[in-house]
Order: structure tokens, then C-alpha cells, then sequence
């Protein structure tokens, strides 16, 4: 009934998080998306930016997939359902409201092809011994993406982790000055082993950066 609803009304459940404020998880046009305040963090806007860069890689050569930023787990979805992935997913993700989310309102759960750990993006990379074929980047907090996500140890850390032949796909961000200045930080600090593609305004919003090592 609430989906048959939904294309009327949409309906709009809220939640709080220690990290990223209110939460909300509204049903609308029969489907559920995950939002901020002020940004969709699921099963909308930014599925289909992802979506397009994940067009940009060969999934056939990915066998250990690494996901940075889960939130509700709209890119695990296509990447199972849509792209037929069926390989090795490791899920990084800082806030453990948006995990139990994940959960209960889009059926999202560790499995044995499906690692879900609750950590800070940084430290895991930082510690991690293993090698990943595709990195998908999409560390927001609200609106923005934390400064040190740009910054050269961030980076030295990703390609330590990123098998030679691998591609990362950086969600930059939707501030068009702001995301070319940052484009040209994370260029210079993954240096002239990688090769680099830039769009702008993915889905009339977002810079994605793809990069692939070697």
C-alpha cells in the first residue's frame, strides 16, 4: 500500500545520526531513496553518477572490488542486479546509523561475497594489505567530501592498495571551481603512473575522475 501511495504522497521517515545529522529515507514513485539535509546519499541522483563511471570500467578483470562511502548501498545494488557483478565487494563505511539503514530499509547485508566494515576510509586504507582491481570513491559527509580525501597521503595509500592495470573512480564532488582544484590535487598526488579522464556535470551534477594505474 505505501508504494501504491508513494506515487501520491511521498512518505518520509527520519533519523539521527552522530555524523551526518538527519537522516532520511522517503518512499516516493514506489521506490525508497536514502538522503541528508541536503543531498541524496542513495537510490537516486547519485546512483546514476556512479552508474555512469562504473560504465567506463571492464568489470570482467574485477575480482576484489573495494567501495569507500557505502551509504545505503545503492551501487552494491546495481552493481549486482544492473552490471551482474557477481564478484568479491570489501564496503567501507564510517557511519554506522547508515549501515543499520542499509539493513533494514534496502536489504543490505554482509555475505560471503559482501564485506561490510564500519570504519573511517582513511584508516582502513592506511592499514590495508589487500589489492583491489576497482576503487569507487564516494566519501561524502552531507555535501562535501573531507579535505583529506584530496590530500597526498590519502592518495599514496590508494595506490599502495590498487593492482597495476586497476581503475579508481573518484566521486569528486558538485562545486565546479572547487572540484577542478581538486581534480588537479589528486592528479598530482597519484603522479605519472596513471592515466586520468574527467566528467563534469554526470547526471547535470557531479565531477567524476577515473583513474587507472599503470
Amino acid at each position: 500500500m505505501k508504494k501504491i501511495l508513494s506515487y501520491f504522497w511521498p512518505f518520509t521517515k527520519r533519523f539521527s545520526s552522530e555524523i551526518n545529522g538527519t537522516l532520511e529515507v522517503t518512499y516516493i514513485n514506489g521506490k525508497k531513496v536514502l538522503d541528508t539535509e541536503n543531498a541524496n546519499y542513495s537510490y537516486g541522483s547519485l546512483q546514476k553518477i556512479l552508474e555512469f563511471g562504473l560504465t567506463k570500467v571492464d568489470l570482467k578483470n574485477v575480482e576484489n572490488l573495494l567501495l569507500l562511502g557505502m551509504g545505503g548501498g545503492s551501487i552494491i545494488h546495481s552493481l549486482r542486479n544492473t552490471f551482474e557483478y557477481a564478484e568479491n565487494i570489501v564496503a567501507v563505511e564510517i557511519d554506522p546509523a547508515v549501515i543499520n539503514l542499509a539493513n533494514k530499509e534496502f536489504g543490505i547485508t554482509p555475505s560471503k561475497k559482501l564485506q561490510i566494515i564500519e570504519e573511517d576510509a582513511f584508516q582502513f586504507v592506511k592499514n590495508s594489505n589487500q589489492k583491489f582491481q576497482l576503487i569507487i570513491i564516494d566519501l561524502f559527509i552531507d555535501t562535501k567530501v573531507p579535505p583529506i580525501f584530496y590530500g597526498k597521503e590519502f592518495s599514496r595509500n590508494i595506490d599502495q592498495i590498487t593492482q597495476s592495470g586497476g581503475d579508481i573512480i573518484f566521486n569528486v564532488g558538485f562545486n565546479f571551481e572547487k572540484d577542478n582544484s581538486a581534480v588537479q590535487e589528486i592528479t598530482i598526488h597519484f603522479g605519472k603512473n596513471y592515466n586520468f579522464r574527467k566528467f563534469e556535470k554526470v547526471n547535470h551534477t557531479n565531477t567524476l575522475l577515473l583513474c587507472r594505474k599503470g
